[in-house]
């Protein structure tokens, strides 16, 4: 009986060290564990790295080469990667390119459209990747599925400003719009932006006529020698862009006119400015590229830190003349862009 009793104790001293042995083994994991994994801090958006994608319409196409440039410098003035990627125009490559920026999981995207209805197709591949998107120069169609923004020119303020300024530096002006191609929609909203001006102008603008250099330079001296053979009285020409302004110039230059004729423009690109320097050009009204392709990173930058952009944001319509000329806004992206449009925060 006392062997018994003995041999019992014994088994039950074994088991109470290894119940003691096994509850600090467990203890010193359970204390471990913790402080390597559960105690630290989840990764926010500020911590992230983040990534942008840039679907380009066509980037042999000057205004788009600037705006994605400027798109690659918010990266690099953030810290974000950004990954530009070139449609060159083609539906199905533009496709291909956003199955592209999914699969490398980009933390957002801006579009450079070439339609509204492709708009409508990468948005909604965009949507069901659960990535948020942005739009640059043409605002989507009502069925573009969910966008963050879009940041464009507008076409009728461009004109309207254009009318404003003449009204306000040179009363009593009477003007010569040598206009863009009719049938595209794009002529026909700067006519509508023009018309709106001329009423709020009352009697300070006169427009004498409207003529059709299809923006080019050789048709738009064509048209400007033969309204200056009517005989018509104008002291000013709106050129629809600064190719037109060229071929403006260079018909008032044959007729002995450069001298007493103002030429206005749109653009504000590098050839403009330049013509500015050099006397050619009397003012342009600038919508520098530079700001679009900014904002349209500074829309993702802010959504990704939890902050919601306007759905539209027009880009702003600057005034050059050679005084304001050295404070430009140049399409070839800088600081000076970077400042104007307030930083990235």
């Amino acid at each position: 009986m006392k062997k018994r009793t003995s041999q019992w104790l014994g088994l039950l001293l074994v088991l109470t060290m290894s119940i003691a042995l096994f509850g600090c083994g467990a203890k010193t994991e359970s204390n471990e564990t913790p402080s390597a994994e559960n105690n630290k801090p989840a990764e926010t958006s500020q911590d992230k790295k983040l990534k942008f994608g840039y679907i380009a319409y066509n980037m042999k196409d000057m205004w788009n080469m600037y705006g994605a440039e400027a798109f690659e410098y918010a990266g690099k003035q953030t810290g974000v990667e950004t990954v530009i990627l070139d449609a060159e125009n083609n539906l199905e490559k533009s496709v291909s390119l956003m199955e592209e920026l999914i699969s490398k999981k980009v933390d957002g995207i801006s579009i450079y459209p070439i339609s509204p209805e492709q708009a409508a197709t990468l948005s909604k591949m965009a949507n069901d990747a659960g990535i948020p998107v942005t739009f640059e120069n043409l605002k989507p169609g009502d069925n573009a599925g969910d966008y963050i923004s879009t940041v464009a020119a507008e076409y009728d303020v461009i004109g309207a400003k254009a009318i404003e300024f003449i009204a306000a530096t040179w009363p009593g002006s009477k003007v010569l719009f040598v206009a863009g191609a009719k049938g595209s929609g794009v002529y026909e909203t700067y006519q509508e932006g023009v018309d709106r001006a001329l009423q709020e102008a009352e009697d300070k603008v006169t427009l004498v006529d409207v003529v059709h250099g299809d923006w080019e330079t050789e048709k738009s001296m064509n048209v400007t020698q033969n309204f200056i053979q009517t005989g018509k009285e104008f002291d000013v020409v709106f050129a629809n862009n600064e190719m037109q302004a060229k071929g403006v110039m260079n018909a008032l230059k044959e007729a002995g006119l450069q001298d007493k004729v103002k030429v206005v423009s749109t653009g504000g690109g590098p050839d403009g400015l330049k013509m500015i320097e050099d006397g050619e050009l009397t003012a342009t009204m600038s919508a520098p590229v530079s700001l679009q392709g900014l904002i349209t990173f500074k829309n993702l930058y802010q959504h990704a830190h939890g902050k919601t952009p306007d759905k539209f944001i027009t880009l702003p319509i600057i005034p050059v003349t050679k005084e304001s000329l050295q404070s430009a806004i140049s399409w070839q992206v800088n600081d000076l862009a970077v400042e104007y449009i307030g930083g990235f925060e």
